[in-house]
């Protein structure tokens, strides 16, 4: 069992959790996911590592609650326990394993977009620890909705914020933002986008056009963690790919977006009928207590 050291609410519905979990945290590196179980019966979720703490033994994840099994999971509270965190699992980021000499010449940009700004900050972290030069773009449709944006200050050179209301920052796109960047001269040696996947989708189309390397996590495709179940299958160069153990980060000029979006809507309906069920199964439930009473 995993104790949940410590539960914050972010934004509407999306919830911190720092996990006890001290053989992840040792393992753990930017770029990698968790599956993380409520329970024996619970659904497996995989979900992308916000944060790590070897020596605090802490594991940090971010959950956004969508469907039944992430409501589940974000009913616990501090001191209440997960059946299971295994991990960390997929590959880690590709720059972990390149030379600290050779990172320092780069400049990179990363693009956070909604929930996806969490596993941003690990590996933003992580390369201001080598001495690398970061900004960042954080985007939310609202004010109410951003995330890790002290956080983020404390480790990008610089911090870009916009949302779809001008409510905080600018107001407009990540991709409006990053093309002002670049024409006031700012040069990047790569940029690093994870967020919904039509926001992935229009900065790969935006970074092609200034030939900028770009890698994108599709973390939001997985489901079992393994890749046995098929569900995660991208195709990326014209091969079929799967997300969680060859990924979850790709190309993103690649990836054929249309497609894993297409892919990321086929369980919609089971979803829906999933929620339904557990509401009639929760009104139930009220109406049995209130019927005791």
């Amino acid at each position: 069992m995993f104790t949940i050291l410590e539960k914050q609410l972010l934004a509407e519905n999306i919830y911190l959790m720092k996990v006890e979990a001290p053989r992840v945290a040792r393992a753990a590196l930017p770029g990698q996911f968790v599956i993380v179980r409520a329970d024996q019966v619970g659904e497996r979720i995989p979900l992308t590592i916000a944060d790590f703490d070897a020596a605090a033994g802490s594991v940090t994840i971010v959950i956004q609650t969508l469907g039944v099994s992430t409501r589940k999971i974000c009913t616990l509270e501090a001191g209440d326990q997960l059946a299971d965190f295994a991990g960390p699992l997929g590959r880690p980021s590709e720059f972990v394993h390149e030379p600290v000499e050779e990172l320092r010449k780069r400049r990179y940009i990363f693009i956070g977009g909604g929930v996806g700004t969490a596993p941003v900050y690990p590996q933003v972290k992580w390369l201001k620890e080598q001495g690398v030069e970061v900004d960042v773009i954080i985007g939310a449709k609202n004010k109410d909705m951003l995330i890790y944006t002290a956080e983020m200050e404390q480790v990008a050179s610089h911090l870009y914020i916009t949302t779809d209301d001008g409510s905080a920052g600018s107001q407009g796109l990540v991709t409006t933002k990053l093309e002002e960047l670049i024409a006031a001269g700012n040069h990047y040696d790569e940029c690093v986008a994870i967020g919904p996947m039509i926001m992935m989708k229009f900065v790969a189309l935006t970074t092609k056009k200034y030939n900028l390397k770009t890698t994108v996590s599709l973390n939001a495709l997985m489901v079992d963690g393994t890749g046995m179940c098929g569900a995660c299958r991208v195709t990326v160069a014209g091969k079929t790919r799967f997300t969680c153990v060859e990924g979850p980060e790709f190309d993103a000029h690649e990836v054929d977006f249309d497609e894993a979006m297409r892919r990321q809507g086929m369980y919609r309906t089971q979803e829906q009928r999933a929620l339904a069920i557990h509401a009639e199964h929760e009104a139930g439930h009220q109406c049995r207590i209130g019927l005791d009473k």
